[in-house]
């Protein structure tokens, strides 16, 4: 089984943090909604043995795009590719673009599974990262959304100046309340260059603390394991039968077309990305090129991102796996280096698999470069 990813690189306004690939200006939207179609076409013998499981529309901001865009790309997949019976479908889109006729033509659509950018029900943090929504579009969609969707999800931030304990608390309990049954929650980061940076280091915006981002990351684990949520990944908490089928399968390894600008696909043996740039992108595709580089994986390579993706979810390390593949030279040298997290109650080593307990969750992609064969 395999997947594939369709990169939006568009967005209504750019968000302070954000240091993804993305322009605000749709003028050349519909030249891009073609070149990506072109590049699904161009790239179908990638994928001639493969059976696609999952279509992720990410961005940038997807729902942004018209629904018959969408339904285009879609129809694309499906004319290029073989398709199984029932894919996951997601597309992720902003409380703002999400109004209840849009949300009933999405629900008529193909697209089964909803990402929902809603990041805080609070004002004040709306504003401080630029978001394009407001507090009551972030509540207003999600109550149109549940009564047509099923599978939705819904991203929160923590660790945002201000945002305290107490407010932090209401965000998750509102996702409860409305029945969302997957949660993506990340904590706040200074990405370089970014809007953000810039605020801290004038002094407009406190620096950020990672102690509270820290407390609030052990409240939401508590708090969403507490009402049946499974914390499979370090940023996704899903219940039974709502994990991501997207994102599972990037961590456990397997193959993925990445279409679009600044989009990365993965075959197990080799990396390739798209270039970061819309003018350069959609003149190569009207030459009917790919404008990608590729990297060919070490071996070295290979287990490092095992292991950085193993840690991070529930399924671990396994030490079988490391054995098999990359030899006892490896094994040896991860329990070595695992040691000391292993003294100190942050790694635990159960039926030969190597997991990050609940002290070691928040610090998994460090402890994870301790790890990497160097």
């Amino acid at each position: 089984m395999a997947g594939i990813y369709i990169h939006i690189p568009f967005c209504k306004q750019a968000c302070h943090y954000c240091d993804f690939h993305f322009s605000t200006s749709m003028k050349k939207s519909e030249a891009m909604v073609l070149a990506l179609a072109k590049e699904i076409i161009l790239r179908k013998d990638e994928f001639k043995d493969e059976m696609v499981e999952t279509i992720y529309f990410g961005g940038g901001t997807p729902s942004i795009l018209k629904n018959e865009d969408i339904q285009l790309l879609i129809d694309t997949v499906y004319g290029n590719y073989k398709v199984t019976s029932n894919p996951e479908i997601t597309l992720e889109a902003n409380p703002d673009d999400l109004s209840d006729e849009r949300i009933v033509e999405l629900a008529n659509s193909p697209v089964n599974r909803l990402s929902i950018g809603i990041q805080s029900f609070f004002e004040e943090d709306l504003k401080l990262m630029n978001r394009a929504h407001n507090a009551s579009e972030a509540r207003k969609c999600l109550e149109t959304a549940v009564k047509y969707f099923d599978n939705i999800t819904a991203d929160l931030i923590y660790g945002i100046p201000g945002l305290t304990n107490d407010k932090w608390k209401q965000n998750i309990q509102t996702l409860l309340d409305l029945g969302i049954p997957h949660i993506s929650s990340y904590a706040l980061t200074v990405e370089h260059k970014t809007a953000l940076e810039k605020m801290i280091e004038k002094g407009s915006v406190p620096a950020l603390d990672e102690g509270m981002a820290h407390e609030q990351f052990l409240m939401l684990v508590d708090i969403l394991e507490a009402n049946g949520f499974v914390h499979y990944e370090l940023s996704n908490f899903g219940k039974p039968n709502y994990f991501s089928r997207n994102n599972s399968a990037y961590w456990l390894g397997k193959k993925y077309i990445g279409i679009g600008p600044s989009a990365h696909s993965y075959n197990g043996i080799n990396r390739s990305w798209n270039v970061s740039n819309n003018t350069f992108y959609l003149k190569a595709l009207e030459e009917n090129k790919l404008p990608s580089q590729l990297e060919t994986l070490t071996k070295a390579d290979r287990y490092n991102e095992y292991v950085m993706t193993g840690l991070r979810t529930v399924w671990g390390v396994s030490i079988d796996r490391v054995e098999n593949e990359f030899g006892t030279g490896y094994v040896k040298y991860l329990l070595e280096n695992a040691q000391r997290f292993l003294d100190d109650d942050k790694l635990m080593l159960e039926n030969n698999i190597l997991k990050t307990t609940k002290k070691g969750k928040f610090f998994c992609d460090g402890i994870a470069s301790d790890l990497f064969w160097v």
